[in-house]
């Protein structure tokens, strides 16, 4: 964590403070992996981060609070998911290849961050603005960035010009996150782990250049 770390009434945290405020993000961030998101308490977080109430109090004003702020990290990570498609090729063997390195960083991305992800998504899907915000920061850098690919296939007269760079992108994103946030579920289908990766890569590979991989 960077910068100065205030309280909730404005005062700039010690190291000390600062020290515990990350051990309450922590233990909470813990807890969502195992609870449901209304079921977390203030007294269960402090208690778990061996702290009162009152001091959780002195650093968010609730549970969803701190929540936010574990979110505003994971969303500053997610920017990086953009290092598998600026710059790269998606010519012969070097698309495929980064196909497959889009979809395991995707994948690697949402296992990583799985809790916190299923809360974000819910408050954006009951309309908090703030979740959706969080949830599209971490969604259209890639989406921009898959947008720019297409572009420069269509300039390059590999890619037919009808097709909508942007709705092409969002559309492989949006499939690339529901995939990704349904990982245990294929498993029910019979659909291994390393067999989905594969599949899953062929689309976008795919929905990207409208031809099969080099392999």
């Amino acid at each position: 964590m960077t910068g100065q770390v205030r309280t909730v009434d404005g005062r700039v945290a010690g190291r000390r403070g600062q020290a515990t405020r990350q051990k309450l993000l922590d233990c909470l961030s813990e807890m969502l992996s195992s609870s449901p998101y209304r079921d977390v308490k203030v007294i269960d977080v402090a208690r778990r981060a061996g702290t009162s109430p009152a001091t959780f109090y002195q650093y968010f004003p609730d549970v969803e609070g701190a929540v936010l702020e574990i979110a505003e990290e994971m969303a500053k990570e997610g920017a990086s998911l953009t290092e598998f498609v600026a710059g790269r090729s998606w010519v012969g063997r070097s698309g495929w290849q980064t196909a497959e390195e889009l979809v395991d960083g995707f994948l690697a991305f949402w296992r990583k961050h799985d809790a916190i992800l299923r809360v974000v998504d819910l408050g954006a899907a009951e309309g908090d603005k703030r979740f959706y915000k969080i949830r599209m920061k971490i969604l259209n850098a890639v989406t921009n960035s898959l947008t720019d690919s297409v572009k420069e296939l269509q300039a390059k007269n590999k890619v037919d010009k009808d097709v909508n760079p942007a709705a092409v992108a969002g559309a492989l994103v949006a499939m690339l996150a529901a995939v990704a946030s349904h990982q245990k579920g294929f498993q029910s289908w019979g659909v291994k782990q390393a067999e989905l990766k594969p599949n899953l890569a062929l689309l976008v590979h795919l929905g990207i250049t409208g031809k099969k991989p080099t392999k």
